[in-house]
This record gives structure tokens, C-alpha cells and sequence, in this order.
């Protein structure tokens, strides 16, 4: 049994393991100059090239996908093509069980799966480690490690979304019997749990943090308006750029959520109207007005913003809790499917 549910995933598993062990190759040839990029002090996003960058977000689109593609076409299909073309009889009636049957073919498949997904999160989680949360000095960034863009391709926790993905693939093949449909509808329900374990679950596996910070120019984010003469919203950070920040108000001196007041609109000063100093070049004085004083009326009427976020040394300890949570709804997604086929499959 187990030589013949390893015929029907040698193809599958050869090309799976020939794309993971390309991949960790092109991660280890360029990963040493990332490394030495690393090295220097300063912005090591300012020195990257183009492929750099690419190969960065390439890495998390391949891993977001993978699992998905997974289930959809390692799991659905796996047992749901057998109901199709009614060959498990032929195997039912011979001394194989048809737990034996489900138990091979599944656990052959799981594995080889779970193995391929470790060895290629483990590279490009090592590959991206110098440049997770990496801010130019003058423009743009990487996501921290920590948020929705990068946790979910990161760590361990890929290994546990492919197992559901297969667990929940598989289960949907034998509920519907029919291999297509099967596929479409675990793609549509595991992009349904991944958009919903960020928003709704991943923020309270560890009880979040609350904390006060002033509004000052070393932790504004930004500042943004909903239109002309609207009114002005706040964005901070703590000292930690790598936190997952999940709420972000403003509030006032007696601790209330409040509006920012309508004399900041005219106080903040306009574009260009104190550059940053430049290396070599005496500062130009700035303006009265200037967002160092704005900044300061703020702090002096007792206004400030409210923090409520994951501290970024949690990673691994949402990675642990995450992927606990996905193994058990894999168990119990893998169970109902062995339940239907004892009890509802003939």
C-alpha cells in the first residue's frame, strides 16, 4: 500500500522538492551579499538593488500561495479522484482496510508536504532576516516581521497552514467526490480563514499591550486629512518600529478619545518648509511654526496617542500559539473527513 500511494505522489512530491531545492539556491547564492549589506551601519535598504527588492517580496508571495496550492492540488484531488473513478473499491476488497487505504495515502502526502514547506520557510525566513522591518533613510521600507504582510510567510507557521490546507482540501474531496469543485471550494475557504485568524484571532493569542506616547517627530508615522478643511489624523510608533501596531488613537488630557484640535491645521508648516540637514551643510533656521512646536502645543493641552499593540518579541510566540491553532483545526478538519468515509462512503 504505502509503494503504491508513493507511485501516485512521485511527480507531484519530484517537482515540489526540485522548485524547493532551486530556491533555497538562489537564496544562498544572494544571501551572502545580503549579509555583508548588513554589516555597515545605516540603512541597508538604501543599498539594495532592484532584484533585492524583488527576490524580498517575491519570497512572501510564494509563500502565501504555497500552502493554498497545496491543498488545492496535492489534497483535494487525493482521495476525492478516487471516489470519482471508483478505483477504492478495488482496493476495499482486497486486504487492505480502507483506514490502512486513508492512512497511507494521507500521511505520505502530509509529510512529504510538511517537509518541502519546512525547507523553504527555514531559507527564505534566514534569507529575509537582516532586511524584516529595513526603513531607507529617506524613502520607503520593508514590513517588520511581525505584521499581517510578513508574519504569515515567516517562522514555522506555513508548515501548519499547509497541513490544514491538505486536512481541509482532502476533507472537502471526500464530502463532494468530485475533484474540481473540491479544489475551488478550499481555495475559497482557505483564503476565507487566512484573511480572518490576522483579524480577528492572531491579535488576542497573547493579551495585547496599551501604552501613551507623546506626539513628537521621532514617533509620528504620518499625518493625514479625509479632505480639505477636514479634519487631522494621527499615526505614531513606539520606539520599537518592529511592533504590530492594532489600534492607534488620539486622545485627550483626561484620557478620552478625541479630534485633534482645529488649530493644527493652520499651525503645522507647508511643504518644504523645513527641510532635513544634510550631511556637510548647516541647517536652514526653521519657522516659527515649525512641527517641533505644533508638536509641542500638543503635548502642553495633555494630547497624545494611544498604542495598543503586539510587542515585536513576541514572533515566536505567536508563531508557536498560530500554528497550534491551525494543527488543531486541521485534526479536527481531518477527522470529520475520516468519519465521512467510514460512515457515508460505500
Amino acid at each position: 500500500m504505502t509503494w503504491l500511494a508513493w507511485r501516485q505522489l512521485r511527480f507531484q512530491a519530484l517537482a515540489a522538492y526540485v522548485a524547493v531545492v532551486a530556491a533555497a539556491v538562489v537564496l544562498a547564492v544572494t544571501g551572502t551579499r545580503i549579509v555583508a549589506l548588513a554589516e555597515p551601519a545605516g540603512a541597508i535598504f538604501d543599498r539594495l538593488t532592484a532584484s533585492d527588492r524583488t527576490l524580498f517580496w517575491s519570497g512572501l508571495i510564494v509563500m502565501a500561495v504555497l500552502p493554498a496550492l497545496l491543498g488545492a492540488f496535492w489534497g483535494a484531488p487525493l482521495v476525492a479522484r478516487e471516489l470519482e473513478h471508483g478505483t477504492h473499491r478495488l482496493v476495499w476488497v482486497q486486504s487492505v482496510t480502507r483506514m490502512r487505504w486513508f492512512g497511507v495515502k494521507v500521511g505520505l502526502t502530509v509529510l512529504g508536504a510538511a517537509l518541502a514547506v519546512s525547507a523553504l520557510t527555514w531559507a527564505v525566513t534566514r534569507w529575509a532576516n537582516p532586511l524584516d522591518g529595513a526603513t531607507s533613510a529617506t524613502h520607503g521600507g520593508f514590513p517588520s516581521r511581525l505584521t499581517p504582510v510578513s508574519f504569515a510567510m515567516r517562522g514555522i507557521v506555513p508548515v501548519s497552514y499547509a497541513v490544514f490546507a491538505l486536512a481541509l482540501g482532502i476533507t472537502l474531496g471526500i464530502v463532494l467526490r468530485r475533484s474540481v469543485p473540491a479544489m475551488a471550494l478550499t481555495l475559497l475557504l482557505y483564503v476565507a480563514v487566512q484573511v480572518a485568524v490576522p483579524l480577528w484571532v492572531r491579535p488576542h493569542l497573547a493579551a495585547p499591550v496599551d501604552q501613551s506616547v507623546t506626539i513628537s517627530r521621532a514617533t509620528l508615522d504620518g499625518i493625514s486629512s479625509s479632505g480639505p478643511g477636514g479634519p487631522l489624523t494621527v499615526s505614531a510608533h513606539r520606539a520599537d518600529r518592529g511592533d504590530w501596531i492594532l489600534s492607534n488613537r488620539t486622545v485627550d488630557a483626561s484620557g478620552r478619545v478625541a479630534a485633534l484640535p482645529s488649530w493644527l491645521s493652520t499651525c503645522l508648516p507647508g511643504p518644504g518648509a523645513e527641510a532635513p540637514p544634510v550631511s556637510g551643510q548647516t541647517r536652514v533656521p526653521a519657522p516659527v511654526n515649525s512641527l517641533d512646536s505644533c508638536f509641542a502645543r500638543l503635548a502642553s493641552e495633555g494630547y497624545r496617542q494611544e498604542i495598543v499593540y503586539q510587542p515585536a518579541d513576541r514572533f515566536w510566540t505567536l508563531q508557536w500559539r498560530e500554528s497550534g491553532l491551525y494543527l488543531g483545526l486541521a485534526a479536527v478538519v481531518g477527522g470529520v473527513g475520516l468519519w465521512w468515509l467510514r460512515e457515508r462512503v460505500s
